[in-house]
């Protein structure tokens, strides 16, 4: 079983080396790491080749122009470049812990899709994780994080479960096991069967519909709410659109309703017309 990780990202080098960095630090070693980039300016493909070369990973950089908010289509070129059997999805935003990649592929089991969630930082601590934080594993001690700008609050169990918790934390949570695209796992043969992403859906919704779909087609999914950890950098959000996110949402309840599996706008259509993934 080899994992291949995709993050999408889009002209946020600094925020992408520090997640970079995270996954430099996995003691579970990905099969490689691809950037999946909608569009971003030539400093970040200047920075995925540093790292390549600083971390010793194989850091692929999966690039498209930018031609507005196209993360499902980039996602299904990343998809396409992928070369290991099950595939993590997360963001250029969300720092994992070190155990992140073996909690889900632990917990990986044909059948089955793994959905998590992300600790949401302030501005201010994002800007203060520096790569000894992340190398040390400091930013995501509670402690630390409130030493660095984060208030004191309740939701920590994410943080704080361990591993004697987190299984039962995650059988008894209440929050339903939608799949979120910045932690998120399945295998390869899985989301080919549901033909990836649909790339009918901007921003508001598109990685719940795919879990939908996988749904659908008798993939179940199951918690790491609590056992696969990553922290959110804080960011401005300029691409969120209301009359979007609600288009999103009707397509979404469709495609619930009407026991959809495969979309007719994702990686077949992607193929069909021309394009080959390098």
């Amino acid at each position: 079983m080899n994992l291949s990780v995709i993050m999408t990202t889009y002209n946020s080098p600094v925020w992408l080396e520090k997640v970079l960095w995270g996954y430099s630090c996995q003691t579970e070693k990905p099969l490689e790491v691809i950037v999946a980039d909608d569009g971003s300016r030539p400093e970040t493909g200047e920075l995925v080749a540093r790292l390549r070369g600083e971390t010793g990973m194989d850091i692929r950089h999966v690039w498209q122009r930018d031609d507005g908010f196209r993360k499902c289509r980039i996602l299904n070129k990343a998809i396409l470049a992928a070369r290991g059997d099950y595939i993590v999805f997360t963001d250029g935003d969300c720092i994992p812990r070190a155990d992140f990649l073996a909690v889900h592929k632990r917990r990986a089991e044909k059948g089955y899709f793994l959905s998590g969630s992300y600790f949401k930082l302030p501005m201010s601590t994002s800007e203060a994780i520096t790569r000894d934080d992340i190398v040390s594993g400091r930013c995501f001690d509670y402690a630390w994080l409130c030493a660095n700008g984060l208030k004191t609050r309740r939701k920590t169990l994410k943080l704080r479960a361990g591993e004697r918790w987190a299984p039962l934390l995650n059988r008894i949570t209440p929050t339903a096991c939608n799949l979120k695209g910045s932690n998120a796992s399945a295998w390869k043969a899985d989301i080919l069967k549901v033909n990836g992403f649909d790339e009918r859906m901007a921003w508001g919704g598109l990685d719940r519909e795919f879990g939908v779909r996988l749904e659908n087609a008798g993939i179940k999914p199951r918690h790491v709410r609590f056992d696969a950890i990553c922290v959110h950098l804080d960011h401005p959000r300029g691409y969120a659109d209301r009359e979007i996110v609600a288009r999103n949402k009707a397509l979404r309840l469709r495609v619930a309703k009407e026991g959809i599996i495969e979309t007719p706008h994702g990686i077949r259509q992607l193929l069909e017309s021309g394009y080959s993934p390098e």
